[in-house]
């Protein structure tokens, strides 16, 4: 069965000194502060699209490779995700061009080419890292801690 998620935004004003809004409708947050400024400069309290995309991205590959990992049999203890989302102006105009992932894993009795081979296919197989594909440049730096 298919899922549908939702959000919602507002926007007052022009461009570069408007601003607007940014909620879910499962209520978990709403209200969210987002400015030209806070995509292209200084955040100063307020999101972006790409931070969001980025906040989606670190969550799906966390639980793609929590997942991996867990059918490979070897469950996490713990897992730390970061994903770093570049957006840069480009002849189109801004575009994000990368997005970073940053992997630090407590996996017991776990061999590290298994623990990079889980990483790798989570980097490729989350729906976040698909919906990507072939627009973003999609990198992994994953870490197995002791």
């Amino acid at each position: 069965m298919a899922m549908i998620r939702e959000a919602h935004s507002t926007w007052s004003g022009d461009l570069p000194t408007g601003h607007g809004t940014v909620g879910v409708a499962s209520g978990v947050f709403d209200g969210l502060e987002t400015t030209w400024r806070a995509r292209t400069e200084a955040a100063e309290g307020k999101t972006s699209p790409e931070e969001l995309l980025a906040a989606a991205h670190a969550s799906c590959f966390a639980m793609a490779s929590s997942n991996n990992l867990a059918k490979a049999g070897f469950p996490v203890d713990r897992a730390e995700v970061t994903v770093k989302v570049t957006g840069d102006r480009r002849e189109a105009g801004w575009t994000v061009i990368s997005s970073e992932i940053t992997l630090r894993a407590w996996v017991p009795n776990i061999d590290e080419e298994t623990f990079r081979t889980a990483a790798e296919g989570a980097k490729e197989g989350c729906p976040i890292s698909r919906a990507l594909a072939g627009n973003v440049e999609i990198s992994l730096e994953a870490t197995l801690e002791s």
